[in-house]
């Protein structure tokens, strides 16, 4: 019991460390004092190479700030909560391309102006995620009534009318349901369902209905999760068929366990450990140089995406959250060696201890393929989410392992990670 409270000390600190590391990256390099916003495309040492705005990563970033201002007390800070309200802004007066249409662009000039559109969800869930943490922390209900009439929209595309995004139903399409969908529903319903009972509600039927959609993207008897599915639940033929994305179905994995733990199932939660935490996990962590698989085929044949065998630092950081979590809610101490497994090669592999931040882009045997830290799809988002969730889980850990009344553990150095 004391040796796993003095890891489990280790990693808060750790993690605590690189949090407030990585935060600080995004503060002194990302803000675009003169028109709101941030800048998402940094190379190694911070420096922007270019001024496009992603509204993906844009919304993502408010919500980040948000999120750490009112949930950490050493980020509860003026300079946060104003860089968050300015981005916020930026939003709401240029995300959307046509108002009052809610249509949101996916890229955007430096000065707002919209440059392309995706025929997707994901930039106004993003939006909706922003706006419902900005009134969490500034009480203004313009953003909250922003995000709930965003909600409703988007709701609106999956489940009834998906005219408005723009996608035209061609013949040859197959009727596919991603995986991504309704687990970025399961999220808004998270979202804006926390502490909010009238909501919490309203999102009740929504949130079984992702859950379920979720669930029938296992196939062949219990033995693969795989990314797309048909409408129907059923299994597609050829390469889209056998997709997976072992990082997806992690990810995936605890927000059905934050679901399973709303709903006291017990039944459901062992399930989830077992197909979305262990399954993914075991098919997907490449024996030979370790870490995560991109991509992988269910046949085991090769994929056909060029960067199948690269190492990405999002699905670590999904896993990280997902084991950790896993752990918190089971006991399993399986699940807890899982997370020391992830987060060492994690560490080790892609922080940069010499610029701040984390390279998103490996190669199969571990080395950086790319030195930018942020680009069009990698913000200020996945890393300090995780450490954020994890510097929380392992402090809920420690406050069930130490008496009341027992002293603080003495502070354990921080490892450095290889590079």
């Amino acid at each position: 019991m004391e040796k796993e409270q003095e890891t489990l000390y280790a990693w808060k600190k750790r993690v605590g460390q690189e949090l407030d590391s990585v935060v600080a990256f995004w503060m002194k390099h990302s803000h675009d004092l003169e028109h709101g916003g941030f800048f998402t495309c940094l190379g190694r040492d911070g420096q922007v190479y270019d001024r496009l705005k992603y509204v993906w990563l844009q919304g993502r970033q408010v919500w980040m700030y948000c999120r750490l201002y009112r949930n950490f007390e050493r980020f509860h800070r003026t300079d946060l909560l104003d860089a968050a309200k300015a981005g916020g802004e930026f939003l709401l007066r240029y995300a959307r391309v046509a108002p009052p249409s809610k249509k949101c662009a996916f890229v955007l000039t430096q000065d707002g102006c919209p440059v392309k559109v995706q025929r997707t969800i994901f930039s106004e869930c993003f939006y909706t995620m922003a706006m419902n943490e900005l009134w969490r922390v500034t009480g203004e209900m313009r953003y909250q009534n922003e995000a709930v009439e965003m909600m409703d929209q988007i709701v609106h595309w999956v489940r009834e009318d998906p005219a408005g995004l723009g996608r035209p139903q061609l013949s040859g399409t197959p009727a596919t349901e991603p995986m991504a969908v309704p687990m970025m529903l399961l999220s808004l319903v998270e979202q804006l369902g926390e502490a909010d009972k009238e909501l919490a509600s309203k999102y009740l039927e929504l949130g079984d209905w992702c859950a379920q959609r979720i669930l029938q993207h296992v196939q062949r008897d219990g033995q693969v999760v795989l990314e797309n599915v048909s409408e129907d639940g059923k299994e597609l033929p050829g390469c889209l068929g056998r997709h997976q994305n072992p990082g997806h179905a992690l990810e995936a994995g605890w927000f059905l366990l934050q679901h399973a733990i709303r709903k006291s199932d017990p039944k459901l939660r062992a399930y989830i450990i077992d197909k979305f935490l262990l399954l993914p996990f075991h098919s997907g962590w490449d024996p030979e140089h370790g870490g995560l698989f991109y991509f992988q085929d269910a046949d085991d044949l090769c994929p056909t995406q060029l960067e199948w065998d690269m190492k990405l630092w999002w699905p670590h950081s999904e896993a990280m959250i997902a084991f950790l979590m896993g752990y918190s809610d089971s006991g399993d101490p399986a699940l807890l060696h899982l997370f020391y497994q992830v987060a060492e090669y994690t560490f080790c592999q892609f922080r940069d201890p010499e610029f701040g931040e984390w390279f998103g882009y490996l190669n199969r045997e571990g080395k950086v393929a790319l030195t930018i830290k942020g680009g069009p799809f990698k913000g200020c988002f996945h890393v300090p989410r995780c450490l954020a969730m994890c510097e929380q889980m392992l402090d809920a850990l420690l406050g069930r392992l130490e008496p009341a009344h027992a002293a603080p553990l003495p502070a354990v150095p921080a490892r450095e990670g290889a590079k």
